[in-house]
């Protein structure tokens, strides 16, 4: 894995953390790195669009966010573990899998 979709999983991880916050931030230092993990994750996002394609980046970006953010429901706050929610994460994760591994065969014939 190169940095560029080293900072797209990290910019993933940042969304993960913004989207908590705006459901669960109540005080000022919670909002606080709300707006942190906002600002963190999309210069990540729009840094990594410069070298990649912008449509893979968005739906990689997007896709691992969702999971994560459904991942850390059900982990953090105990939301309940549902197969079918399983079963679609997992298609949703193959079909990053797929674009990113798309991306890098358009990435080979382009040098």
């Amino acid at each position: 894995m190169n940095k560029t979709w080293l900072s797209v999983a990290v910019a993933a991880m940042f969304e993960v953390g913004w989207v908590i916050g705006l459901k669960h931030a109540h005080g000022i230092l919670e909002w606080g790195a709300t707006v942190i993990a906002i600002i963190v994750s999309f210069t990540l996002m729009i840094l990594a669009s410069r070298s990649l394609p912008v449509g893979t980046v968005y739906a990689v970006f997007v896709g691992l966010g969702t999971a994560g953010t459904v991942l850390a429901e059900i982990i953090l706050f105990g939301n309940p573990v549902q197969v079918s929610k399983v079963i679609l994460i997992g298609v949703l994760l193959i079909g990053v899998i797929g674009l990113k591994m798309l991306s890098k065969e358009k990435e080979k014939e382009a040098a």
